[in-house]
């Protein structure tokens, strides 16, 4: 029997419980512990505040003199960090590339558990974010805040927890959150471009930036990439090279395969390892080393450079190929190259890249192929140019955006070249976009689109980038199929006609003479042609505004764009380049687009009037002791809807008349009469609000829909009435032929 008394109990140890539960009698201080990475574990104890603590895999002494010789072998190489935290959890779940496993592989022979110990450490300080990547890999920190001594983090649960971080080197990545992410093609090869935008405040006067992630290169990489493209521009060839992207590829490709495998067998060291180690895999006492001397990535990433630099545009070359940008200015040499996104992105205004010319000839080399790439030749007597270029198709799909460039060399700029791009949308807008963008009322559209069909003279005024040129260019389907439309001067490049009878005449590329085209040339030009409407895309220079007063006196329908803020500005630069006032009273309408906290819209619509008009809408400019009186048809409100001065037609005629003149212009135009444009107007009006509603947003099918209901409105409406399912989809009363 027990020496214990009767019903005495036998001590116990608590039962074994995980680290962060309250009852754990060995770990009293701890109140959440969980591996985040494989081998990285995290602890927060609670002992006077919160502490956040990170148990990274351990090194051995043979460990960490692996780590130091591959740290060591990839000191100087391009390897690009990842900009955010989400870049840095998809940097260690993907782990080195091919091309720097090879090397490590070669580097270092460790057994598996250490060499993934050595990996991880080599991925943190190499590639990652070094000491901030365990705090980046934990996804429940919210923020990291930075005081004067160390580094607290805020967790889901835990606040303010301290760390041991004092002065981490990558905070402002660690701090930094993904916009947004997408790939931009060049010749084949896919190039990942992050929007990422910083949350450390004082840091950088840029909160939003754009990263271009090109190739990652290895050391000796920059000279081989050099040697190659010296080799190509050194090559002799007989005759025209007609595919020059195919011969420099070729060509870039062989020459790299060769140096890569020269370099790889001069490195007698390596060499005599790998035959040693396929010796010693023939007895089966080691594994058989790599077959290849170089791996096919490598030699593809330098490729890529080769490429970007003989055939792209250098360091500008996947900014120009990215849809998503309007923007791209390069100022000087060795500052950040700037870019505006377009603003349905989400992020309005110029953001600052990783993209810099550190070298003043490179960038030259850039401006000078630019200008050349238009049949332009900058030197020191033209040092300056503005230029429209095509970038070619990339193997894919071709590149149908036009861009329109400024260029200079050194001569005229104090702090180097400089270059301004700006990049039209490939994929053209209608005004059915428009409107679902909240751009301009459906009223307008129907407006502008009876003005198309009528010939009659329509301006689209503002600032750069307000969206002039998007404004007139949506609304080109609505000039008839069977007219012809005629674009002239440099801008003509930026106006997408779809009529097969439309012609664009340009001021670049010609000599006669031994002289340049001028406007008065294609003046002449396009009146032989016979236009129905005439479209100067930049009313801008002496010579367009001369050719844009003499079109007025021609009879012909007149679009263009001009850059005037509102109607007094317009009505001032109009004048002060020679168009006579009275020419005033032939501009139909004019529409100021505005640009505004990333928002763009029609803020104002005006007609000029013979006669002053009583009231908030009307007004009087005097301008040379003449009066021109004008009328505001339509108003953009700070709430974002607009304000029409023809709202509805049961206002009563009275009303309208003393509104707006503009269907007494279309009536001259269109030789009706009043009530049988009015009619006309609201018909179109109906056929708008249907566009919208079967969100047709394509250019070609809107110009399709609209050359159908030309030929035959009747028998178009049945075949929509068919397609829609509705009795009377249009809300219209047409008689079809059946009838």
């Amino acid at each position: 029997m027990s020496s214990r008394a009767a019903g005495e109990q036998r001590p116990t140890v608590p039962a074994p419980v995980p680290p962060d539960d309250p009852d754990a009698w060995y770990a009293p201080d701890v109140r959440e512990q969980d591996e985040i990475h494989p081998g990285v574990v995290v602890t927060v104890r609670q002992a006077d505040g919160f502490r956040y603590e990170v148990r990274e895999p351990v090194l051995s002494p043979s460990d960490r003199d692996a780590l130091e010789t591959v740290e060591s072998h990839f000191d100087g190489a391009n390897i690009e960090r990842p900009r955010t935290r989400e870049g840095a959890v998809e940097r260690m779940e993907q782990g080195f590339e091919p091309k720097h496993r090879r090397v490590i592989d070669r580097l270092i022979d460790r057994s598996p558990a250490s060499r993934r110990r050595v990996a991880y450490h080599a991925l943190c300080s190499l590639a990652c974010l070094d000491e901030l990547t365990p705090y980046a890999l934990d996804d429940r920190i919210d923020v990291a805040d930075v005081t004067e001594d160390s580094v607290v983090v805020h967790t889901e649960d835990y606040a303010p927890a301290a760390t041991e971080l004092e002065d981490p080197e990558f905070i402002e990545r660690f701090a930094s959150e993904r916009v947004e992410c997408h790939t931009v093609t060049f010749q084949g090869f896919e190039i990942p471009v992050i929007v990422y935008r910083e949350h450390l405040l004082g840091s950088d006067p840029f909160t939003t930036k754009y990263a271009v992630r090109e190739p990652d290169l290895l050391p000796g990489d920059e000279e081989l990439i050099a040697a190659c493209k010296e080799r190509v521009w050194e090559t002799s060839v007989d005759g025209v090279v007609e595919d020059r992207v195919g011969f420099v590829r070729e060509r870039a490709t062989s020459l790299l395969a060769r140096q890569l495998t020269v370099r790889n067998t001069t490195e007698w060291l390596d060499a005599v390892a790998y035959r040693a180690r396929s010796a010693l895999a023939e007895l089966d006492l080691a594994v058989p080393p790599l077959d290849q001397r170089f791996a096919d990535d490598r030699r593809d990433d330098l490729l890529y450079y080769v490429l970007r630099d003989l055939v792209g545009y250098g360091k500008l070359t996947v900014p120009i190929r990215d849809h998503t940008l309007e923007d791209i200015e390069a100022n000087r040499v060795g500052e950040r190259v700037k870019v505006l996104p377009r603003a349905d992105l989400g992020h309005d205004g110029r953001v600052p890249t990783n993209l810099t010319f550190e070298d003043e000839s490179a960038f030259v080399n850039v401006v000078t192929q630019l200008a050349a790439d238009d049949g332009t030749e900058l030197n020191a007597s033209n040092p300056s140019a503005k230029v429209n270029i095509d970038p070619e198709g990339d193997g894919i799909h071709d590149a149908e955006e036009t861009i329109r460039c400024a260029v200079a060399l050194p001569t005229i700029s104090e702090d180097g070249p400089h270059i301004s791009i700006r990049k039209q949308s490939a994929d053209a807008m209608t005004p059915v976009d428009l409107v679902k963008r909240d751009s301009m009322p459906t009223e307008l559209v129907a407006l502008l689109w009876l003005l198309y069909e009528s010939h009659g003279v329509v301006l689209f005024s503002g600032p750069t980038g307000a969206g002039k040129t998007t404004l007139m260019n949506a609304h080109m389907p609505f000039i008839p199929y069977r007219d012809r439309p005629i674009s002239i001067d440099e801008g003509s490049r930026e106006v997408q006609i779809p009529h097969e009878t439309g012609v664009s005449l340009t001021t670049r590329d010609h000599e006669r003479d031994h002289r340049r085209v001028t406007m008065a040339d294609l003046m002449t030009q396009c009146n032989y042609l016979n236009p129905d409407v005439e479209v100067i895309a930049e009313i801008n220079t002496q010579a367009s505004f001369e050719t844009f007063a003499e079109t007025l006196n021609t009879g012909h329908g007149v679009l263009g764009t001009t850059h005037a803020a509102d109607v007094e500005t317009l009505v001032n630069r109009i004048i002060e380049k020679g168009v006579p006032t009275y020419l005033l009273s032939e501009i139909d309408l004019v529409a100021f687009p505005r640009h505004v906290g990333g928002e763009r819209y029609v803020g104002e619509v005006v007609e000029f009037l013979d006669e002053p008009l009583d009231g908030d809408r009307g007004g009087t400019i005097e301008k040379d002791g003449e009066r021109i009186h004008y009328n505001t048809l339509c108003r953009h409100r700070p709430d974002g809807s607009f304000d029409l001065a023809y709202d509805h037609p049961q206002l009563g005629d009275s009303h309208r008349r003393v509104e707006t003149g503009i269907f007494d212009r279309l009536a001259r135009l269109r030789d009706e009469s009043v009530e049988t444009v009015e009619e006309t107007f609201h018909r179109r009006h109906r056929y708008v609000q249907y566009l919208v509603r079967e969100d047709i947003t394509d250019f070609q099918e809107l110009f399709g829909v609209l050359a159908d209901l030309e030929t035959n409105e009747a028998a178009t409406v049945e075949r929509l009435r068919r397609q829609g399912g509705e009795t009377d989809p249009l809300h219209l009363e047409v008689e079809t032929d059946d009838d």
